[in-house]
């Protein structure tokens, strides 16, 4: 059996262990200290991997009498299994990035806009219970061809069948 040690994760050096999402990682956070990406680090990609993709999405539904829909907060396709991870602050600067992080494509969110979009604290009167934001990471055999608009419904259909290993975590907001 393997050890813990040898498994796939996935981590973020910015989320403490009990899970909070930061408030800067949040849509409630100040100026340049909000809806920044969170840093995720990732151990052990599993051999043969030749692309990394992340969805991060609202477990918790925003309407507790209807549908339980996952908002999805970011989407992150083809991420060379190269890189050890994604700085904080990483989402809409993928073009600029260059380098190893140059063919990196990000998605589109809940909101119909590209990259992280942080989730905002139940207004008032909403029902006060923690929600929980999981954070999923995909080990592929193949890079993603998905168009243009990459949305995580494209992706999930896409790596039906093309999934190695997977890695995630849940915060708390």
């Amino acid at each position: 059996m393997a050890n813990a040690s040898d498994e796939f994760r996935v981590v973020s050096p910015g989320i403490s262990h009990e899970g909070r999402l930061p408030r800067k990682y949040t849509g409630d956070g100040q100026g340049a200290k909000k809806d920044l990406s969170p840093p995720l680090e990732w151990y052990n990609v599993p051999e043969g991997t030749k692309s990394l993709a992340l969805v991060v999405h609202d477990l918790d539904p925003q309407d507790p009498d209807g549908p339980i829909i996952p908002w999805s907060h970011w989407v992150v396709v083809n991420i060379p299994p190269t890189l050890k991870g994604l700085p904080e602050g990483f989402s809409g600067k993928e073009e600029e990035a260059g380098g190893e992080y140059s063919g990196i494509k990000e998605g589109v969110n809940y909101w119909k806009v590209p990259g992280w979009r942080g989730p905002k604290l139940p207004t008032p009167g909403h029902q006060l219970q923690a929600h929980r934001l999981e954070f999923r990471l995909f080990a592929l055999d193949d890079e993603l061809h998905l168009g243009n608009k990459v949305t995580k419904e494209k992706l999930l259909e896409a790596v039906e069948g093309h999934v190695l290993g997977e890695a995630s975590f849940v915060a708390y907001f």
